[in-house]
């Protein structure tokens, strides 16, 4: 009889018993070490741990239990699952190597899935037709030219429909544009929603216009959001050519700054065409807020060139502010503070009635107000830097004034002002130190208003004594502080 260990499968048999143990917990302990560091080869690790291993482990012991190699059908059934696991082992390990480490950029990253999906297809379609013929001797010849003559046949029967596929799978490979870009194409103007084999998706504000990927691959069209950066809207505006070139550049690039919509990296340019032309550069954040930046820009600059005494559009008529409307005005908040009708005929022509558009900036932060502005109609927002924005905190009605050292006064307020002015508009402030007993407050300030307003060219300058706060909606009085205070954050 012989011994045991003599059998052609007693060494097989000991290594598969003390091997295989072994090598799954080495094999363990380094899938727990990429699975902790996120590595992408812990994938193809697990693939090789849970399932080639053993199965090759079965392969040998029904191959030895046989002793004759691939003469039976469940050992041929075994060796093709353990053929088609090599293969798929072999192409993520690649996948691995080749994609998953690529860098920004790189064409690997450029590369469309589907693209990748496609070649791992023909791969296993192909590995398997060489493991059937090699493990079954099938004639596998055949099939292929089959499935060529019936590839063939299909894409000319489709070639409209494969072409725009095609298309769109180039569009996909090359990228000239990617999600949330604003393109101006022959069909539409619009941000890109979704892109797919077929079509691309554009939402132009009215609805989604449907591009086939053959019309862009055929056409040319324009990426509005390349290069990164802020897009530059333009408003073409024109003056009388009475109008001196620089105050109007001035004024211009004043309100253009006041925008909301601008980036923060950009800034506005004016350029002077001649016979009173001006073209205006936006530096928006984004081309969908190109109209709407251009529609606010013409808004304020209404407002605005009326209030510079410019002719925009070649009409420099203001009904506003007219002598009449400016001593109504001066009659109606001076007994507020304390003017008779022989200082309104003084000061009338010092004043003026200004008109000023919804979300203008009155008072703008860390200037020193030029004069003292009286809400008429409309109110004044005041508000503070608040992280991203800007938290209001008070907001002033008809009666009440902004921008001077002044005190705000309220048409409910049951005394008159004091004699000598306290700090700007009733806000917080803390006390500082002047330069000099002549130096005005510095009120870090600013108002958003939709208000017509009278402003005197001439307030008076403060003492440096104490005087109580004023609410500017109540007149209450609060603690007394020194009149040069500082303001923080009344706009």
């Amino acid at each position: 009889m012989t011994a045991i260990w003599t059998e052609p499968w007693f060494p097989w048999a000991v290594g598969l018993a003390i091997g295989l143990p072994i090598l799954l917990v080495v094999l363990t302990e380094i899938l727990g070490h990429l699975v902790r560091r996120g590595s992408p080869a812990a994938k193809p690790l697990r693939l090789l741990r849970n399932l080639v291993v053993p199965v090759f482990a079965l392969f040998v012991l029904m191959t030895l239990a046989s002793d004759q190699q691939f003469d039976l059908t469940w050992v041929r059934v075994v060796g093709t699952v353990l053929g088609f696991l090599l293969i798929l082992l072999v192409l993520s390990a690649f996948n691995v190597a080749l994609f998953s480490n690529a860098s920004e950029g790189s064409w690997q990253k450029r590369l469309p899935s589907i693209f990748i999906d496609l070649a791992r297809l023909v791969l296993i379609l192909v590995g398997l037709g060489i493991l059937f013929s090699w493990v079954w001797g099938a004639d596998v010849g055949g099939l292929f030219a089959a499935l060529g003559v019936t590839s063939i046949v299909i894409g000319l029967a489709l070639q409209n429909a494969v072409g725009s596929v095609i298309s769109g799978l180039l569009l996909l490979f090359e990228q000239p544009f990617k999600l949330g870009d604003f393109l101006d194409t022959p069909a539409g103007r619009g941000r890109v929603v979704e892109v797919n084999w077929r079509a691309v998706h554009i939402d132009t504000g009215n609805g989604i216009q449907i591009v086939p990927n053959s019309s862009l691959a055929g056409a040319s069209f324009t990426n509005l959001s390349q290069p990164a950066g802020a897009y530059v809207a333009t408003a073409s505006v024109k003056f009388s050519t009475d109008d001196a070139p620089h105050e109007v550049s001035a004024m211009l690039t004043g309100v253009a700054q006041a925008l909301p919509m601008l980036d923060p990296a950009g800034t506005p340019g004016v350029a002077h065409r001649g016979n009173g032309a001006f073209d205006v550069s936006l530096p928006v954040t984004s081309p969908a807020r190109e109209e709407e930046a251009i529609s606010l820009f013409l808004s304020w600059l209404w407002y605005a060139a009326r209030r510079h005494d410019l002719a925009l559009d070649g009409d420099a008529t203001d009904p506003v502010n007219t002598p009449e409307s400016v001593r109504a005005a001066l009659t109606s908040v001076g007994p507020l503070f304390g003017l008779g009708g022989d200082h309104v005929d003084e000061i009338a022509g010092l004043c003026r009635v200004e008109q000023w558009g919804a979300g203008e900036t009155v008072q703008q932060f860390g200037r020193v107000p030029d004069s003292l502005r009286i809400v008429l109609e409309g109110a004044l927002q005041l508000t503070v830097p608040f992280e991203n924005g800007r938290l209001q905190f008070s907001e002033l009605g008809s009666g009440e004034s902004v921008g001077s050292p002044l005190s705000p006064v309220s048409p409910r307020a049951t005394s008159p002002p004091p004699p000598a002015p306290p700090w700007c508009c009733g806000c917080r402030a803390t006390p500082s130190t002047p330069p000099c007993g002549r130096t005005p407050p510095w009120p870090d300030a600013w108002a958003s208003s939709s208000t017509t307003g009278a402003c005197s060219r001439s307030p008076r300058s403060p003492g440096p004594a104490t005087h109580p706060e004023q609410h500017p909606v109540s007149g209450r009085s609060a603690t007394p502080r020194p009149a040069w205070a500082r303001v923080e954050g009344c706009s």
